[in-house]
């Protein structure tokens, strides 16, 4: 697969992207606040094995990340250090971290 180029086309792979076997068990709502050029809010909920992404706030949410697009295109591409990120305080995040890192466990990576 081919770099993203844009939040839209990240978030609308993410369901293909699910692998269903590592989601025994959990239960978990993220949201992502996108601001700049192509931004916006999402929600990702992983529930029953399955993943679903919709537009707009969640109701609740475990966790919610706060970046620039530009940011998190950079940063699912692999092209911007998360750790560096946070640390540079151009990532925040709100709530319960270790659904956060637990999430990126959810994904199959591209080997590309």
């Amino acid at each position: 697969m081919a770099k993203a180029t844009n939040p839209d086309e990240i978030f609308a792979a993410m369901p293909a992207q699910f692998v269903p076997e590592r989601a025994d068990g959990v239960n978990m709502t993220i949201q992502v606040e996108l601001s700049g050029e192509g931004g916006g809010i999402w929600h990702v909920r992983i529930a029953d094995r399955q993943c679903t992404v919709n537009t707009g706030p969640a109701p609740t949410a475990n966790a919610t990340i706060s970046m620039a697009a530009h940011d998190y295109v950079a940063l699912i591409n692999g092209d911007l250090n998360p750790v560096a990120a946070f640390m540079q305080g151009r990532v925040r995040i709100q709530g319960d971290l270790a659904a956060l890192l637990q999430l990126q466990n959810l994904f199959q990576r591209d080997p590309t």
